[in-house]
């Protein structure tokens, strides 16, 4: 087991750095971090120097301790989501071996290992890891306090868990820290008739330690920016729900294909898995931990199948309790069981070797079709490796090895997301703002203006250290550009003026912003360039 764990960790941190930070999330989590770490100003989230309260801070926390503790590097900018999604394993195997068996516990955290979803998602510098983490601590302490044959002791101390671990959700990201899973709870408490369920939540202590751990930040940031309240609980919260004010519209089927792509390489196992902690429930009156991971699991895709604004990493939170589910089914199943669904997952596996080509293509209309064109390597190789890992999954199953089997689908499905995901670095040209502030770096010596005209790479501001004042953009500063909108200029003929009164300057645009510029005669001259963007200083002003 210790080998396995050391294993584990050397495939799921070895890459951490090895990709460029890519745009719009892990270079806006990053900067925010960044300038959390060299202002010293914990309680007043900022990006690019503006005030920035779509999210709570627990994460901005996490990898600006890390900045100071290891450095800017990308390691450390993905540090947080890398750390949690790896304890996540650890407690899937905890919850599941206490709550259903040795045999459940060990498959359940292969399934999450190996989970397309989940490995991705813990790669990437966005905040849905960390509260996936918080919000399965909530589900897990929650479980385990309602176990059967728990003493009242257990009960007491593993619900107190599951209100501090919600605290930490809901400082992750939100109200759903505590929204969901209290969600969840009414629907299972409505659905078994087990309202007894409601008066064993510890509500005297509970409340306290949550308020305790979440309240202090709030508090602290409503009276420094008294603006806070109504835009982060009205606009982010309850207008992202039931509006399209954010432009992340969907269909109502838009997290059907998303949980499928998630769930591989174990898509196959999951409706059996479903079915049957559904049918098979415990004799009454007892608590029904499965069944309750199903509500969670509906709930949770229900909510934000609901919501106006939809993005993939939405529906993060199930995989974890799908992992349990199907890790339960596996270890009641055997190699014969098994072997359909690994050969359908082999053949899948193929085709996407296959198919590679085409794959690319549909996505090469975001970018230059060469970088895509070199990424089609690397999908193939992924393709190729879990495919490998399939062929051996079907000769330990055919042995009747069913862990044997179970370690090579995990194997499969995490190697091969970790190759596909080291590839995307081919595409870094494009979605990544490092060549550019290694070429603008010779220019940018302190106290020089840096302007961003009709533009903003949430990467660029990370690499170069350095804020940029905004022209003619707002987008997501929106609300911080209105309650200090010194801090930005509101058309070209502002940045004119800027511009030619300094004498030394920076800007960055793209190139159709500079044509504009040329034809208005503005002294300019290209000093960097990328595949999207120019960089133009002062004519005749030093470097």
């Amino acid at each position: 087991m210790l080998l396995l764990a050391v294993l584990l960790a050397a495939v799921w941190f070895g890459n951490l750095d090895y990709r460029r930070l890519i745009r719009p999330d892990e270079g806006r989590y990053a900067e925010i971090a960044r300038e959390i770490a060299v202002t010293g100003n914990w309680v007043t989230p900022r990006l690019n120097g503006i005030k920035y309260f779509e999210k709570p801070p627990l994460q901005y926390w996490a990898t600006a301790a890390a900045f100071r503790l290891f450095g800017e590097h990308e390691w450390t900018a993905r540090l947080w989501p890398a750390l949690t999604g790896f304890a996540g394993i650890f407690l899937v195997f905890f919850t599941g071996r206490r709550l259903f068996g040795p045999a459940a516990g060990y498959c359940s955290a292969a399934v999450l290992a190996g989970s397309v979803g989940y490995v991705g998602a813990a790669h990437l510098n966005t905040l849905d890891m960390g509260t996936t983490f918080f919000m399965t601590a909530t589900l897990a302490a929650f479980l385990l306090a309602r176990r059967p044959g728990a003493s009242p002791a257990e009960g007491r101390n593993w619900m107190l868990a599951a209100w501090a671990a919600a605290a930490l959700a809901m400082l992750s990201k939100g109200l759903i820290g505590i929204v969901l899973p209290a969600g969840t709870l009414v629907a299972y408490v409505v659905l078994h008739r087990d309202f007894d369920l409601l008066r064993r939540l510890e509500w005297r202590a509970g409340p306290a330690i949550f308020l305790a751990i979440a309240a202090p930040w709030f508090v602290l940031v409503q009276l420094a920016n008294p603006e806070f309240a109504g835009f982060f609980f009205v606009h982010e919260h309850f207008e992202r729900f039931l509006t399209k004010v954010h432009r992340r519209p969907g269909p109502w089927w838009y997290y059907v294909p998303v949980l499928a792509a998630m769930m591989l390489p174990w898509l196959t196992l999951l409706p059996q898995a479903l079915i049957r902690s559904w049918r098979a429930p415990l004799p009454r009156p007892a608590f029904q931990p499965a069944r309750f991971l199903v509500l969670w699991t509906a709930f949770i895709f229900a909510f934000f199948s609901a919501s106006g604004s939809k993005l993939p990493s939405y529906v993060l939170p199930v995989v974890p309790a799908l992992a349990l589910l199907i890790g339960r089914w596996i270890a009641e199943a055997d190699g014969r069981t098994l072997m359909p669904h690994v050969i359908a997952l082999l053949a899948a596996a193929a085709a996407l070797a296959l198919c590679a080509p085409a794959l690319v293509g549909l996505a090469s209309a975001s970018g230059p079709q060469s970088l895509y064109d070199a990424y089609v390597p690397w999908i193939a190789a992924g393709g190729i490796l879990a495919a490998a890992c399939c062929a051996l999954a079907t000769y330990f199953c055919r042995r009747q090895a069913r862990s044997a089997a179970v370690i090579a689908m995990a194997c499969g499905g995490l190697m091969a997301t970790q190759v596909v995901s080291s590839g995307h670095e081919v595409l870094s040209p494009w979605y990544s703002g490092y060549r550019l502030a290694q070429a603008m770096k010779p220019h940018l010596a302190p106290g020089i203006p840096l302007y961003s005209v009709r533009t903003y790479d949430q990467t660029l501001a990370f690499y170069t250290k350095r804020t940029a004042t905004l022209v003619e953009f707002r987008d997501e500063m929106d609300f911080g550009l209105s309650r200090e909108p010194q801090l930005w200029l509101p058309d070209l003929a502002s940045f004119e003026r800027a511009w030619r009164g300094q004498e030394r300057a920076l800007a960055i645009m793209e190139p159709g912003t500079y044509d504009e510029l040329v034809r208005l005669r503005l002294p300019m001259e290209i000093v960097a360039r990328d595949l999207r963007r120019i960089v133009v200083r002062k004519p005749g002003a030093a470097p």
